[in-house]
């Protein structure tokens, strides 16, 4: 038994896997406490041939190659999990890399902190692996903390989705049987939220551990990420379902409301921007996602802008057509806008958070 499990899922990625893995080896933790379990997904370029050259070369680390493409990382960190001898668990990407330090901070913590799992403070880097300014969260705003799923501003803003920039106690993952969805995107977030619904001790820590690779064309290709096609929309579909049932089941929605704005707002923008849809199958994605918006009534989360509450409105009431109008509208005019003007769109500003928390009692006193 090792100390720390690193899992990566690996497809297409010969050209950054390199840099990741020897990020891992020079840790000052002791490459020689850790493992590193690479899952290749039936890559078609010479990853193979890097995960062969390193396992080769280093007894602590192991190769494993999917004899299916899944398409998303979900299955293969499954596999790894099951392959994993560490007393934690720890996840990346195989674009992406960590500081020198990453491991035996997030060691430490959680061994002091007996927690469940940590988070941590991560970074954007280039395309060639430069560090941007700043991290992604404000290191004089969030300093360390505990985690509460009662605290609905700062912990809920700190929890990001990844599993790249935290560790996680072996023994917890699977006392609670919790794992990564497979075959649908989003299988990252499921599990994350599934960890922090069910975990007594989850801290925050504000140095920077992690850092994520923008790339140069669409983010992840390597990660098995899909198009905005109609087979992303059936399975996101799926992850979302599966992401609200378990907040329902453990009665935990005061929390998913806040998830829910953020997804809502996200997954409507990459509805409204897909081109790779036709108008018969956008109204079929409407149809099927239709729980989705009703959710916006039910919980009391309005929309972020008041495009979207049409967009919205209309789906619930059926009106696929007219819905299919208004989006057509939006995406002429999103065409126009800088890409930071359009990401900020997507995206739940403070006001909107706010309007949430106003409506906690009446949501309450409902339920």
């Amino acid at each position: 038994m090792c100390e720390i499990s690193v899992i990566i899922p690996v497809f297409n990625a010969e050209k950054y896997l390199k840099h990741l893995l020897d990020s891992l080896i020079h840790q000052t933790f002791g490459f020689e406490k850790m493992e590193v379990i690479m899952i290749d997904d039936c890559s078609t370029d010479k990853s193979k041939e890097v995960m062969e050259r390193y396992a080769k070369k280093y007894k602590n680390i192991k190769a494993i190659y999917l004899k299916e493409n899944h398409h998303v990382a979900g299955t293969a960190r499954n596999v790894g999990m099951k392959e994993a001898t560490g007393k934690y668990y720890m996840f990346a990407d195989a674009d992406d890399f960590f500081t020198e330090n990453a491991c035996k901070m997030m060691y430490d913590a959680i061994e002091e902190k007996n927690a469940d799992f940590i988070t941590a403070n991560y970074i954007n880097t280039d395309e060639n692996g430069t560090l941007w300014n700043k991290p992604i969260f404000d290191q004089e705003k969030y300093k360390d903390f505990k985690l509460s799923i009662k605290d609905f501003k700062k912990s809920f803003f700190i929890l990001n989705s990844s599993a790249c920039n935290k560790i996680f106690r072996a023994s917890f993952v699977k006392e609670k049987k919790i794992q990564f969805l497979e075959g649908v995107p989003a299988e990252d977030a499921f599990f994350t939220t599934s960890c922090f619904i069910q975990s007594k001790k989850v801290y925050y820590l504000k140095e920077v551990m992690y850092c994520y690779r923008q790339r140069n064309k669409d983010k992840k290709t390597n990660s098995v990420s899909f198009s905005l096609s109609r087979d992303y929309f059936r399975r996101i579909n799926i992850a979302y379902r599966a992401i609200y049932e378990n907040f329902r089941d453990h009665k935990q929605i005061a929390f998913y409301r806040y998830t829910y704005a953020k997804n809502m707002s996200y997954m409507l923008y990459k509805f409204i921007d897909s081109k790779a849809l036709t108008d018969e199958e956008r109204i079929d994605v409407m149809k099927e996602m239709r729980w989705f918006y009703e959710l916006s009534e039910k919980l009391r989360v309005p929309a972020c802008q008041m495009a979207q509450s049409m967009i919205v409105n209309k789906i619930i009431k059926e009106d696929y057509e007219e819905a299919l109008n208004y989006c057509k509208i939006v995406a002429d005019i999103r065409n126009f806008l800088p890409k930071e003007i359009r990401e900020d769109m997507s995206r739940p500003d403070a006001a909107m958070y706010q309007k949430i928390e106003k409506y906690n009692e009446e949501y309450e006193e409902e339920n």
